[in-house]
């Protein structure tokens, strides 16, 4: 029951926290120079400046005077924030049904569910490929501690650690994609799928997704690579310097029920505080990856309702990421409980 009132607790506490991100970051929003309002105006100034030179200059003047006010009442903006916070919450349904600032005729929910499914399919392919490589890696290193093995890879490792994802796409790219010499024009060069995806088999489509990902992919998986992997080797050699498994080999146990019967097992309750990222898989795409990379996901559509100053969008992609990075957090601690029986929540 302890267990029980405590995820109650953390659950009830995501909507107080949730409240608060959003609240702090709308209200920055506002105070932000080159907003809609300024975007509009130097727009509509940039179309009556192209007359005669006073007359323009006049006539601007004339529309920032005329259509501020009517702009502010448009947007909002002439309310208090607590109201403008309120609207966003209940008419705009947190932000998604909020008309784009820079697109007007499509919501925010309407770009953010056109890139969803991209940087969804990269998080959740990322997300498991990297448990996959860096938890058999990890154990292997630490069976092999001190050997050319476990040397060897930690050079690789830390290499990999060391680079930015970004830089490292940066050289794949210039390597891979033609950019130095043709004969290295392996993958394509940008996208998520090629122009005729629709026309092609089952199998060239495979194909194709498999061509346009493999690089973003390795970019992906480098940056927690170096982190899981020396995370799961440190874990598993503490479990195999453990009371518990001498106490194996004393009973007559075998090394091999010793380690995969019972050190491997506590050695993941480490990892499992990642799992929880499962939520946030399709944020799992950096920014300047994509930006790299040119893939139409959520994370180049973030960078670029900022640098447009369209917050609609932005707070629209901030409301869902910080609900599910909250709600990761919990299940993160669901399965540290489900793997390790002996955690008490008494005290908590």
């Amino acid at each position: 029951m302890d267990r029980l009132y405590y995820f109650i607790r953390r659950i009830c506490l995501i909507i107080p926290t949730w409240l608060g991100i959003t609240l702090i970051c709308f209200t920055l929003c506002l105070f932000i120079p080159g907003g809609p309002i300024e975007q509009k105006m130097a727009g509509a100034q940039g179309s009556i400046g192209g007359g005669d030179g006073g007359g323009g200059a006049a006539n601007a003047r004339g529309v920032s005077e005329k259509h501020r006010e009517s702009l502010k009442k448009h947007y909002h903006f002439d309310e208090p924030i607590p109201t403008q916070f309120w609207i966003w919450l209940k008419d705009d349904r947190f932000g998604m049904t909020r008309a784009s600032y820079q697109y007007e005729d499509s919501s925010a929910w309407e770009l953010i569910k056109e890139t969803f499914p991209i940087s969804l399919t990269f998080g959740i392919t990322s997300f498991i490929l990297t448990y996959l490589v860096c938890i058999p890696l990890g154990i292997a290193k630490a069976l092999r501690h001190g050997r050319f093995f476990d040397l060897s890879s930690s050079v690789v490792v830390f290499i990999g650690y060391a680079i930015p994802p970004f830089a490292f796409g940066m050289l794949l790219k210039l390597l891979f994609c033609g950019s130095v010499d043709q004969f290295w024009n392996i993958f394509p060069y940008f996208g998520f799928q090629s122009d005729n995806f629709d026309t092609l088999g089952p199998l060239s489509k495979f194909k194709d997704l498999f061509m346009h990902m493999f690089l973003p992919l390795l970019c992906y998986m480098i940056g927690h690579f170096a982190v899981l992997t020396i995370l799961m080797k440190n874990s598993l050699l503490d479990q195999i310097g453990a009371d518990y498994v001498r106490t194996v080999y004393a009973k007559g146990g075998s090394r091999r029920r010793a380690i995969w019967g019972h050190a491997v097992r506590n050695s993941l309750i480490p990892i499992a505080t990642g799992f929880g990222s499962v939520l946030t898989v399709m944020f799992a795409g950096s920014v300047i990856i994509e930006q790299v990379f040119e893939i139409p996901g959520m994370g180049r559509l973030s960078l670029a309702s900022i640098v447009a100053r369209d917050y609609a969008v932005f707070m629209a992609i901030l409301s869902l990421q910080s609900f599910l990075v909250l709600a990761g957090n919990v299940l993160s601690d669901f399965c540290y409980v489900a793997i390790d029986p002996r955690i008490d929540f008494n005290k908590s």
